[in-house]
């Protein structure tokens, strides 16, 4: 019997390239099929006629797909691409197969801020998410202070800090939910489980300016990412600035987060199942994985959110429930899956 020697290939930016281009060529099959299914029918004919300027502005339909449904689709593929961007970087930074974007408690920080603006009676489009960004700032520099040792930061350290403040956060937000009335009450349980019905273009603008630039300025440091997944020591020894890149990559992450989350209400489970499944498909390099998780979370929330806004329709479930639905069985699955792909950084 002869044994098969298997040589892997190098990485090179055309492959990155092309294997990007068809995740975007499936993304760009979601976002039309999202576009078509809803409450009101609309078919595909009546898109490509709008596309092509013979249909009035006042066409309902045409209101429907440019003030309704496409900002929404929109919302959530910059929300999904930036939540499993920051479960990338996560679990890259530390170490950790279980980090996502929330480990670090920026969530219920964010979620603290709005639930407060909520409680105030201030508005969706400039009250919450400024408080919601304000609740992400304190939260960052109370896991930058507190987890932070002479030594260095310790993804032990981040990681159990990120834990209490969560809990804290959690029993403050309790505390506004169970004193408010009946109607405030209802908008902050809808908008802890993720709401994006409440998007529009102005907001729109913001939030996609700034998870590209953090995307751009997280896949600057690919290589690095890569190295400190093999070993910090390893990695130190190589010229890499561990506590640098750490330090770069966490802020980066938080402060998109936070934005992402003032925008959108809390939405679990993208930033931990993505990743995972990029990493089984492609592998664990980060100039591969950063671009094909990213998108690959903008399609699973467009998904995720088609079937909040249709499996009940004419009513509508918060996405953040669907994402737990289809989450949920698919970690366990994969906790299970011992020795498989998924945690093989």
């Amino acid at each position: 019997m002869t044994n098969k020697i298997i040589i892997k290939q190098p990485l090179t930016f055309r492959k990155v390239a092309i294997t990007s281009f068809g995740m975007c060529c499936i993304l760009f099959f979601v976002v039309i099929v999202a576009l078509v299914v809803g409450t009101a029918e609309i078919s595909l004919n009546q898109i490509i006629e709008i596309l092509m300027g013979r249909i009035a502005e006042d066409d309902p339909v045409r209101l429907i797909i440019f003030r309704i449904r496409l900002p929404r689709i929109l919302l959530a593929g910059a929300v999904g691409f930036a939540l499993s961007l920051g479960g990338v970087v996560f679990q890259a930074i530390l170490r950790n197969p279980l980090a996502d974007p929330f480990i670090l408690g920026v969530s219920s920080g964010s979620a603290f801020g709005a639930v407060l603006a909520i409680y105030w009676g201030l508005s969706f489009s400039l009250g919450v998410p400024i408080l919601s960004f304000m609740g992400a700032l304190i939260t960052i520099s109370l896991v930058m202070s507190l987890g932070a040792r002479r030594m260095g930061m310790e993804s032990s350290t981040i990681l159990l800090t990120g834990v209490i403040i969560n809990a804290f956060f959690t029993a403050i937000i309790m505390f506004f939910i169970s004193t408010s009335s009946d109607d405030r009450l209802h908008t902050m349980l809808f908008w802890l489980y993720g709401d994006l019905s409440q998007s529009d273009y102005s907001q729109l603008t913001i939030v996609m300016f700034f998870v590209l630039a953090s995307a751009l300025v997280l896949y600057r440091f690919s290589k690095e990412l890569n190295l400190i997944t093999a070993g910090e020591e390893n990695a130190l020894q190589l010229g890499v600035e561990v506590e640098r890149t750490k330090i770069i990559g966490l802020l980066t992450v938080s402060l998109c987060m936070g934005l992402v989350v003032a925008f959108s209400g809390l939405i679990g489970f993208v930033g931990l199942i993505v990743p995972h499944l990029a990493r089984m498909g492609f592998r664990s390099d980060h100039r591969m994985l950063i671009p094909v998780a990213s998108i690959g979370g903008a399609i699973f929330l467009i998904t995720a959110d088609t079937l909040a806004r249709t499996v009940i329709s004419p009513n509508e479930l918060p996405v953040g429930v669907i994402t737990a639905f289809l989450g949920a069985p698919f970690f366990i699955y994969l906790l299970k899956a011992k020795g498989s792909k998924w945690n093989q950084f």
